[in-house]
Order: C-alpha cells, then structure tokens, then sequence
C-alpha cells in the first residue's frame, strides 16, 4: 500500500480516481466528517521532512513569468483579466471543463494582441496533462476546493510554481503534503488571500508596523457573508459548495478574516498558532431557505445538512496572543470580516471601519478610518490606486496578483508562502475535530517546524 505520507501519494491514479467523483453534488462521495476519536494522529509533526529552510525560499528572477490557469470561471477570469494587465507575463495554457468558457476567456488573451493559449479541458483532470507538457513557471488554479492540492501538487511534481484560491487545502494531510512538495521539488506554492491586500486591512498592518497599535494581544476576524442563494444557485458555486455543508461542520472558510491578523501578529515569522477550540451552533438556515424556496416535492427540500450556522474558534499563539475567528454563512446577515485587531495602546475595528489610538484619538471615542487614511494609508495602495481601479473586489485582487508577480520576477520571497498557505488552511479541519469532540483543544502543527521563531517579518514595500 502507498505511504500517505510520501512524495508520489498523490500521483496520477489517484488523480484519476478523484476525477472520477466528479464534482457537484456527486462529490460528497468523496467527502467525509473529520474523524471524531480521541487521537488524532494528523495533528503529528511528520518526521520524514527534516528541518526547514533556514530563511524564507525564493528562487532565480523570471524575467517573464509563463503562466496556466487552471479552471477560468468568475475568479479564474478574474485573475486572467489582471495577469493581462500585469507587465511581463505571457499566458500559455488554459484549462476549464466548461470549453465555452475557456474559449471566451482564451479570446480575451488573443484580443490582447498575444498569442493563443493552449487549451485544456477534456476532463476534470487534464490539468496533469497541462502540467506535463506545457513550459511555464507558473499554474495558478481557481477551481473548487476538493481540486487546489491536486493541481498545486501536478504543478510542484512537474517544475512549476503553483498559486491556489483560498482555502489551499482542507485536510491536515494535504497541508503536510503541499509543504512537502514545495520543499522536494522547490517551488513556491502560494495561497491567493486577496484580503491581505484590501485597502483597509494594508492600512492596519502599517499602522502594527509603526507602532500605533502598541503591543498587539487580541484579534477578532471572520468571514460573515449570506451565501443561501449562493449555495443553492444551478451555476458557480451552487454547484459543489452546497455540498460541503452536507457533511462537515466547522470553520470552512477561515483566510479572509485570518489573514489580514495574521499578518499584523507575525505569524510564521516571530510567533505562530499552538492550539484552537471551537463549536458550532445548530444547523438551521439552509433547511430553512429550501423550505420557503422550493416547493414540497423538489429534491432540495430533502437534502440534510451539518454544518453549523455559526461556528466560533479560539486561536492562541505561541506568545500567548488571542484569536476569535467566526464562519457564518448561512443566515441572513450584511457582509463582515470583523476586522479587530487590539494592542496596548489602541484598537481598529472593521465594518464601519474605525479606529481609537491613545493620545490621538477623542477621549473614548471611535476616529472613521478615512480620517487617518490619508497619513497611514499603505504605500502599496498610494502607488497601485490608479492602475487597479477596476479590478475585483475594490482592486485587492489587481494588487494582490500584481505582488506574486512582483516577487517572481524580482527573484525575492513571495509575500505568502506554502507555510502560511498550511497554517491557515489547517484551521478548517481542526475545528471540524474540536467541535466533534465537545470543543476540546487541539493542537496546530507547525509547519515551520521551529523556523518561526527566526524568519523575519514580512514587509511589503512599495510597487
């Protein structure tokens, strides 16, 4: 039998067999609950990597960066549409089941004066055969989630960088394994958190950076969006993240409300997430949406779902810091990240954004953000305003897509790494572990394995 733990686990069979799940409903065939004993030995250091590298990994300057894209759909597009936009790129290969799509989006590419795309697509895995033949340096995939590690690990085993949407993966095993494979094989594998970028979130992380916030101990983040049409949609997402819902309950999405924090809080590069608990409420509003949505007899109105409405993890750090991280998406409620990071001299809160510096701000009182904006707006955002007005998500996106690039063509570390990309992914299944185990703590593996307590802190500079 193959070791699970081994480089080639996931090799071109078990591809296939994934493949052969399908995707849609048909794939919680291949999703199951978190195990719920006691000992869960995925927790476990692996021992069969040996020490980290001793600084953060960057590889030769590329002076243009080739690049396929696996799975072109809303945020698939989304990024191509940027990566045109971007200076030193050449777009090689596209790769979507839906070959109307890849054909629209390959016509983007050509209307750009470049040359056409190769095109890919004849089944849900001819991304290894992309990654097989095509010469690029980098595959980025926007696919949905059970496909990220298979892609990233195609690209990794195949010579080439790998960027994935968020959540990176959402086993512990898979975490281990995408570490792994950019380790062998020397390659950047990184997580796109377009939330590390939007303008609020950068503005913060200057302000930590000078100090306004005195001595960071408690953050408060989360994802608080109404998904319920989304999730029940005939198209995009409604088509396989419903399904997740079916089966696993805990914190499913946690990176847009932990990234931005763990930037602010160093994690991975002076302290680091030890151990979490979480639970869930009960599981009400999406019985309750299919109920007054469809009629008695449709099949929707049939279907069962786990996963708690409300789902609350406690993070704490190495350095004995807080967390309160919250996923909730399916009751009716207006879009938050939360956004809350305190120190000991002041606090900002997001949505209203606001903020309360000592000796800066009214006596007891909340300062607007865009008061302070204009003295401690990020420099990356003064310099890119202009060229990612348009893009998605109020620009974060342009930005976010214009620093991977940035970072390869310089030949410097990119801003997120695969140790970050783990750290924040392996969220997901340990609060499904703690909520099945009456909210015991669990703790998180270190990726780094002890590195993080000597890589430096991440700066981002100007563009």
């Amino acid at each position: 039998m193959s070791d699970p733990h081994s480089s080639d686990f996931l090799g071109r069979r078990e591809l296939l067999k994934l493949g052969a799940a399908g995707l849609g409903l048909g794939a919680t065939a291949g999703l199951s609950p978190i195990q719920v004993s006691a000992d869960f030995g995925h927790q476990q250091q692996r021992p069969d990597l040996g020490p980290a590298p001793i600084k953060p990994f960057a590889t030769d300057p590329i002076d243009i960066v080739r690049v396929g894209f696996v799975g072109v759909g809303g945020m698939g597009g989304a990024h191509v549409r940027n990566f045109l936009g971007l200076e030193g790129i050449e777009i090689v290969a596209l790769c979507d089941i839906d070959s109307v799509r890849n054909e629209e989006v390959a016509s983007w590419v050509t209307d750009d004066g470049r040359a056409p795309p190769a095109m890919y697509g004849r089944h849900e895995t001819d991304f290894v055969r992309m990654c097989e033949t095509e010469e690029m340096d980098l595959v980025f995939t926007a696919t949905p989630w059970e496909w990220h590690v298979p892609v990233c690990v195609s690209a990794m085993g195949n010579g080439k960088h790998a960027a994935t949407e968020v959540p990176a993966a959402y086993t512990t095993d898979d975490c281990w394994r995408l570490v792994e494979y950019a380790e062998k094989h020397q390659k950047h594998c990184v997580m796109m958190e377009n939330c590390n970028y939007d303008r609020p979130e950068m503005m913060v992380f200057h302000m930590a950076r000078l100090g306004l916030f005195g001595d960071i101990l408690h953050a408060e983040c989360g994802y608080l969006h109404d998904l319920r049409e989304i999730k029940f949609s005939e198209t995009g997402e409604g088509l396989w993240r419903r399904a997740h819902s079916m089966v696993r309950n805990g914190n499913l999405y946690p990176t847009h409300g932990l990234g931005p924090v763990a930037n602010v809080m160093d994690i991975n590069r002076g302290d680091q997430f030890e151990y979490l608990v979480s639970m869930s409420s009960p599981s009400q509003g999406l019985q309750e949406w299919a109920v007054a949505s469809y009629p008695e007899d449709h099949l929707k109105r049939g279907e069962r779902y786990v996963l708690g409405d409300v789902n609350t993890t406690m993070i704490k750090t190495a350095r004995g810091r807080t967390i309160y991280l919250s996923h909730d998406t399916n009751l009716p409620r207006p879009y938050s990240r939360i956004h809350m990071v305190q120190g000991t001299k002041g606090l900002f809160q997001g949505y209203p954004h606001r903020a309360h510096i000592e000796g800066l701000s009214p006596g007891h009182e909340w300062q607007d953000w865009m008061d302070l904006r204009d003295k401690y707006d990020h420099p990356l955002w003064k310099d890119l305003e202009e060229q990612s007005e348009g893009a998605g998500h109020g620009g974060m996106d342009f930005i976010e897509d214009y620093r991977l690039v940035k970072c390869l063509r310089e030949g410097k570390p990119t801003d997120m790494n695969v140790y970050d990309a783990a750290a924040m992914s392996v969220i997901t299944p340990l609060s499904e572990w703690s909520v099945a185990n009456r909210s015991r703590p669990i703790n998180v593996p270190d990726f780094t394995r002890g590195r993080w307590a000597q890589w430096p802190k991440l700066e981002i500079l100007r563009a």
